[in-house]
């Protein structure tokens, strides 16, 4: 799946340097579970994955209705969560939209989003309207590798490929591993966006963002 778009969440000020990276400690999958290994631990951001099949005929509008009520709910300082980066597919499945949120304070803001979006009428709306463009809808909650930096706003144009992994069980802390050295081999021209895996729903899946 390849996504084009602009990231468009506020920028933060990067944390860690990608040279930390390469001095990744390998983890052992036999002390814990490979959530409380992989995932970082100086952040308890949770980013929720969300794909949408629209009705080709539908696409510019859904784009256009996406554009002018998403920013201004979720860039409400009581919502604990940042609309991360909104795309439309290129290669792969067509008339698709992909967006990632990402939500401070893990399970507990999620929550607190669901719920006050509950009780908001313009966003009750804007999901009616939305649902009549749309075939199908697909979310996934997702933590990030400790060795990703966050994603941040990237100044564009840009082409972004989103690559999903469906991982053996017991492979991930393995997979992490490896990918904690091999990064530093994707670092050219600052390509590397993010890394995630699942926590619920479809379990072993990993994406990564480029």
């Amino acid at each position: 799946l390849i996504c084009r778009g602009l990231v468009s969440s506020a920028s933060r000020p990067r944390e860690d340097s990608w040279l930390k990276s390469l001095f990744v400690r390998k983890v052992d999958p036999r002390k814990d579970a490979h959530s409380n290994l992989l995932a970082k631990r100086e952040t308890s951001s949770l980013y929720k994955l969300q794909i949408h099949n629209v009705k080709p005929e539908c696409l510019d509008a859904y784009n256009k209705l996406c554009q002018e009520v998403l920013p201004k709910i979720h860039e409400e300082k009581h919502y604990p969560c940042a609309l991360v980066g909104t795309w439309n597919t290129w290669y792969g499945e067509q008339d698709q939209a992909v967006h990632l949120w990402r939500y401070e304070g893990g399970y507990p803001a999620l929550n607190e989003v669901m719920s006050k979006l509950r009780q908001n009428k313009e966003f009750t709306e804007f999901r009616k309207e939305r649902g009549n463009m749309l075939l199908s809808r697909k979310n996934q909650l997702l933590l990030e590798f400790s060795f990703w930096n966050e994603p941040v706003p990237r100044e564009g144009p840009n082409i972004y490929e989103l690559r999903s992994y469906q991982l053996r069980p017991g492979t991930m802390i393995e997979w992490g591993n490896y990918w904690a050295r091999a990064i530093r081999f994707r670092q050219d021209n600052n390509e590397a966006v993010g890394g995630f895996f699942s926590q619920i729903g479809q379990l072993y899946m990993v994406h990564h963002l480029w």
